[in-house]
């Protein structure tokens, strides 16, 4: 066995299809876009390379590709905590622990290099990014920008000393089991609200140059606390938002305000994977692009990624707002499942919130750590 550097074009070539050869015979994976998986780990493209780092390996048996992984160093994310982390990601491989073993040696060896003194992961370039590893809820494809892979890879991690550093839970909100509590108290909510200049409302997708800056500045005040968050910079929430904005429906956009300032936030996004998993290796031409853009109107899921209120306006019955007003909107369109996620394990008040309306924890992703 031998582990290479990627440097080439073809090797990221490589480094990316791997996982649709591994994945193959498995009914629930879900093929990453090619172009995104490229523009992500290519410096230049991706603004998370304009402050920090990352270094992928590729393992090989003979000629065999059997494995993949990526040692990224988050320059932005210990500055941010004053810490001395390296983190891992884009990890898959065959089920050999040799094989895990030397990649995991490999990424640490180049961390160290960097002045890292522990490892986190997986997690694919940062947190606000997809992260963890799915350890329970194999049964089900994953949604949309969430992560998937083998059963045996929990197996594999612990025995070559990586132990658990927290979980992330994802839960399943079906119509047709749906507590629609919140939406039968949306009007007294919204009533009370107003009593505190406090608006509900729907993003205004033509004029997103403007709403943009306000909702990062939220996002970057709201989720400050979350284990490791990291405030995106301009360039990354820009990336990010523009992305989005190709399969943004505003009805599944909503704001909170007081008066210009903004204080609350949720976002859903059609569960694309419905259309991905038919895009043969991630690749939109020549046909794949048409799946893409006359899939979305036969999406029947959403995953909501972000919903957050800012410190001060908690607990005033924003948060029952805005997923009251998410279920609402719903109503009378071809949506027939939500996925929630990912919350932390420990957050109670907002994992407490998405019970109320019976969602469901069906989902695990696990983060794992190690002294190096």
């Amino acid at each position: 066995m031998k582990v290479v550097n990627v440097s080439s074009k073809n090797q990221l070539k490589s480094f990316i299809d791997f996982p649709h050869d591994l994945y193959k015979n498995d009914k629930n994976y879900v093929p990453e876009l090619f172009i995104a998986q490229r523009d992500m780990l290519t410096p230049g493209k991706h603004p998370f390379h304009n402050h920090s780092f990352i270094q992928l390996f590729l393992a090989y048996e003979g000629e065999q590709i059997v494995g993949r992984i990526a040692a990224i160093y988050n320059t932005n994310h210990n500055a941010f905590t004053q810490a001395n982390d390296g983190f891992f990601g884009f990890f898959d491989a065959i089920d050999n622990q040799e094989v895990v073993n030397t990649l995991l040696s490999h990424s640490i060896d180049w961390l160290k290099k960097q002045g890292a003194n522990r490892l986190i992961g997986p997690i694919n370039l940062s947190t606000n990014d997809s992260c963890g590893l799915l350890v329970q809820g194999f049964d089900r494809p994953p949604v949309a920008m969430m992560p998937y892979n083998m059963p045996y890879y929990e197996k594999l991690f612990v025995t070559a000393g990586l132990k658990k550093f927290t979980d992330l839970l994802a839960y399943l909100v079906v119509r047709s089991n749906l507590n629609d509590r919140s939406v039968r108290l949306l009007d007294a909510l919204e009533h009370r609200l107003k009593r505190s200049n406090i608006n509900i409302r729907r993003i205004d997708k033509k004029n997103l140059k403007r709403e943009i800056p306000k909702i990062k500045e939220l996002y970057n005040s709201a989720w400050d606390k979350n284990l490791g968050f990291v405030p995106m910079t301009d360039e990354e929430f820009n990336f990010l938002a523009k992305d989005l904005s190709l399969i943004l429906d505003p009805k599944y956009c909503i704001i909170a305000e007081q008066g210009d300032k903004m204080v609350g936030f949720a976002l859903g996004i059609p569960d694309i994977n419905q259309i991905l998993a038919k895009i043969k290796r991630g690749r939109l031409l020549p046909t794949g692009i048409f799946k893409l853009l006359f899939g979305l109107k036969k999406v029947t899921g959403v995953r909501v990624l972000l919903l957050g209120v800012i410190d001060g306006y908690r607990k005033m019955g924003i948060e029952a707002c805005l997923y009251g007003t998410l279920i609402k909107n719903a109503e009378g369109t071809r949506v027939e499942y939500a996925e929630c996620s990912w919350m932390l394990e420990d957050n109670y008040l907002m994992n407490h919130a998405i019970e109320q309306i019976n969602g469901q924890q069906y989902k695990r992703y696990r983060l794992f750590e190690k002294a190096i």
